[in-house]
């Protein structure tokens, strides 16, 4: 069913009821999207090397998973993380962890030096790095890795929303990640339909999370 666009509250809440009436664990949700936007990123696919940034949060944790999808679907998958994986904790630890094990290349990158050595040759780029949580002006090493995913001639896909793009207003920062298509959970957000966040977003498409219809209802 579709949703009207939702606001980080919003959002926050539909993972809350799900998780906490409706008995989902947060894993099960983080699975059902990363798989979900993996199978778009495949059909959208112009190549095979994916070069997924993450960051520390659940937004990171949805890149670990939809890597892992990527990988079974035979492509050839970089995990760029800004952060030391030591740092995750809850579902993103767990799926960082699942994809070491299942021997996905994972680099981490902090400086533009490093950020372009890891992203060379990349023929998708995919931005995990900051979720609708985020707000206010990027920090390093943000956006300084948003910057360098911009000048790469590649495919440029977002998970949820562009980073640097605030989810209630559309308001742009400088830096914000300029997606040819963003990939976006449950439904809309607020700041991806408004005009001024129209060359940041590209083609949006929404992937389901399982939360049950009874629950989704509330919202329409």
């Amino acid at each position: 069913m579709e949703l009207p666009p939702l606001s980080r509250s919003q959002v926050r809440r539909v993972d809350q009821i799900a998780i906490t009436e409706y008995g989902l664990s947060g894993l099960v949700l983080m699975e059902n999207a990363g798989r979900g936007a993996a199978e778009i990123i495949h059909r959208l696919s112009p190549g095979r090397r994916v070069v997924i940034l993450c960051g520390k949060g659940n937004n990171a944790g949805d890149g670990y998973v939809i890597a892992r999808h990527l990988q079974l679907l035979d492509h050839q998958v970089v995990l760029v993380s800004i952060v030391d994986p030591a740092e995750l904790t809850g579902d993103a630890a767990t799926n960082a962890a699942i994809s070491v094990k299942a021997n996905i290349e994972l680099r981490v990158a902090r400086t533009e030096p490093e950020l372009q050595a890891a992203t060379e040759g990349s023929e998708i780029i995919v931005d995990c790095l900051l979720g609708t949580g985020a707000q206010g002006s990027l920090r390093e090493p943000f956006s300084t890795a948003v910057s360098v995913a911009n000048g790469i001639s590649a495919m440029r896909i977002a998970i949820d929303l562009p980073t640097g793009l605030d989810c209630d207003t559309g308001a742009a920062n400088t830096p914000t990640f300029r997606a040819d298509h963003t990939i976006t959970f449950v439904g809309k957000k607020l700041g991806l339909v408004q005009k001024n966040a129209n060359e940041y977003v590209g083609v949006v498409h929404v992937v389901g999370i399982g939360a049950p219809r009874a629950l989704l209802e509330k919202f329409v």
